[in-house]
């Protein structure tokens, strides 16, 4: 099996991922690995960069080493080719997906792990290992990248502070939010997330129970029914993964959700995001091959 390494060079503000290469160039070279290194060179090169390597058949694991978004791009690149494998050296300031499975950046750990399948989410001729969500905290991703550009502030703290940001402004969204095709809640909503695995934001535990190996979508609905001061203090809860408590959260499993919005609403998959009237995320189960590094709590789960 050949062993690729896709290096995103601003991850973690640059001098982590940088830092990082060496330390590959010399396990490569002490352990006589098959392997290359491919520092990617702007948004999308990585994703167009293994689906081309991908598509030789040949037997690869693509290491991604870099935040959630690099992670995104390898596993959008490789995803439909059953040859290709991921692991995940997370070298970024969130790093949300690696969470289940240990922040672990020993780079034998994760060539010696243990491949197992996991699910994916599908939305829109794309794919999603970690989460979806349409709402508020969609609006919060897309300022979390601004705030994260500002000296000493990581992915927790922005996303904290486009929480603050965001709450100032709208908030509310009337969303018609179908659970394959049977199930149908509609009124004003915070957020509807969907989720294959528990974090985002940096942090944030918004599906405390989700596993991305269960065959199903956690679904979290928080509807908006009180003022902003008034969702202020919820905010650390929200953090904990306490809210499955609350009664303005409504929590299910699903395999397909739609969300249907009267007006333009953020759409957020995996950090990427847009405005959209109406988007469906579908699973996908056991899709992709995933590399769980040595010693993972995540094996005794």
């Amino acid at each position: 099996m050949k062993h690729v390494f896709i290096v995103n060079p601003v991850a973690g503000k640059g001098k982590i991922a940088n830092a990082f290469i060496p330390i590959i160039e010399n396990y490569i070279k002490k352990s006589n690995l098959d392997a290359e290194i491919y520092i990617t060179k702007d948004s999308r090169d990585g994703m167009k960069y293994v689906e081309e390597l991908a598509k030789t058949g040949e037997e690869i694991r693509f290491y991604s080493c870099g935040g959630d978004g690099t992670l995104y791009e390898v596993v959008n690149g490789c995803y439909k080719y059953p040859n290709c494998q991921v692991a995940n050296i997370p070298l970024g300031s969130g790093n949300d997906f690696c969470r289940l499975f240990g922040k672990n950046t020993n780079i034998d750990d994760h060539v010696n792990g243990i491949p197992m399948k996991l699910d994916l989410i599908e939305t829109d001729g794309a794919v999603a290992i970690n989460e979806c969500a349409m709402g508020l905290d969609s609006e919060i991703c897309a300022k979390q990248g601004d705030f994260k550009k500002l000296p000493g502030v990581n992915g927790e703290m922005a996303y904290t502070v486009a929480a603050l940001y965001c709450l100032m402004g709208k908030y509310k969204n009337h969303f018609k939010i179908t659970l394959d095709d049977n199930e149908v809640f509609e009124d004003d909503y915070l957020f509807c997330y969907i989720g294959n695995s528990r974090w985002y934001g940096g942090g944030y535990m918004a599906a405390p129970n989700a596993m991305p190996n269960d065959g199903f979508l956690d679904v979290v609905m928080v509807r908006s029914d009180r003022g902003r001061l008034k969702l202020l203090p919820l905010i650390p809860g929200y953090k904990k993964g306490e809210h499955l408590n609350w009664d303005i959260t409504t929590h299910r499993h699903a395999k397909k959700v739609k969300i249907e919005s009267q007006i333009p609403s953020a759409v957020n998959v995996d950090g990427e995001w847009a405005y959209v009237t109406e988007r469906e995320f579908k699973l996908l189960e056991g899709a992709i091959t995933f590399v769980v590094p040595r010693d993972s709590k995540f094996l005794d789960m």
